[in-house]
């Protein structure tokens, strides 16, 4: 569960609150990533356990030697999904791992945890005409079925671009920002992407769309700094004031 000081915090570098109006002020498109931004998918089931899931179905398949140690012993499934699709790309194995992780993201959907501020700013953007976009390494069904969930959907509805079969394409790859930004006739610089992991910002990076970081806690904003992020937000309650201003 997310802890108050996780949801407070530092707004910007130096508390910069012109940046953060300039970000939201010139985004006519806002891509989100799903799983931090919009919600916390694992909140109720642990992402530990699902990755280890997925060694232990390979394992009872003969197929340990696939991983290596820090592969299986990842806390990310698709840092083990990923792994498989690298040795073996496009295989059955590989769909049959894909669809396994779709199923347990399908069974945590119900009990996701919905990031503080995040319906209210999306109905927001809507409403002041924003267009919306889901890029995701998740799976798009589960994605839909928990935003229809929240009464979110025809806020995003037709634009949620997520994981398909081609697991090369997977964020860093920007090729699901770019499938949203083609969708919407939305040019790089007149986009906006939230995204709370390095992967996020390399695919934003990537397409050149700028970028704003959502960080739940310490460690997670480290991470996007270290990586270059400039914007990185502990909460997006700035975030939905900006817009309200601006309206």
């Amino acid at each position: 569960m997310t802890s108050e000081t996780e949801q407070t915090g530092r707004t910007l570098p130096e508390q910069d609150p012109g940046r953060l109006r300039d970000l939201v002020g010139r985004a006519r498109v806002v891509l989100w990533d799903f799983d931090g931004p919009i919600c916390r998918l694992f909140a109720g089931h642990s992402a530990r356990e699902v990755a280890g899931d997925l060694v232990r179905w390979l394992e009872g398949r003969g197929l340990k030697g696939l991983l290596t140690e820090a592969e299986r012993d990842s806390l990310d499934p698709v840092v083990v999904m990923r792994a498989v699709d690298r040795r073996h790309p496009g295989s059955d194995l590989v769909t049959e791992l894909e669809e396994r992780l779709t199923r347990h993201e399908g069974r945590a959907a119900p009990s996701a945890m919905p990031t503080a501020y995040a319906d209210p700013l999306i109905r927001t953007w809507t409403a002041v005409g924003v267009r919306l976009a889901v890029a995701t390494n998740n799976s798009p069904r589960v994605v839909r079925d928990y935003l229809a969930g929240r009464g979110l959907a025809a806020c995003f509805a037709p634009h949620i671009y997520g994981r398909t079969q081609d697991l090369h394409l997977l964020k860093p790859d920007p090729h699901c920002l770019n499938r949203a930004l083609n969708a919407t006739g939305a040019a790089p610089a007149d986009a906006l992407m939230i995204g709370d992991a390095t992967t996020d910002f390399e695919a934003a990076r990537e397409a050149g769309v700028p970028f704003l970081g959502y960080a739940r806690n310490e460690r997670k904003e480290n991470a996007l700094r270290a990586v270059g992020a400039q914007s990185v937000v502990r909460s997006l309650e700035p975030v939905l004031t900006a817009v309200r201003t601006q309206a």
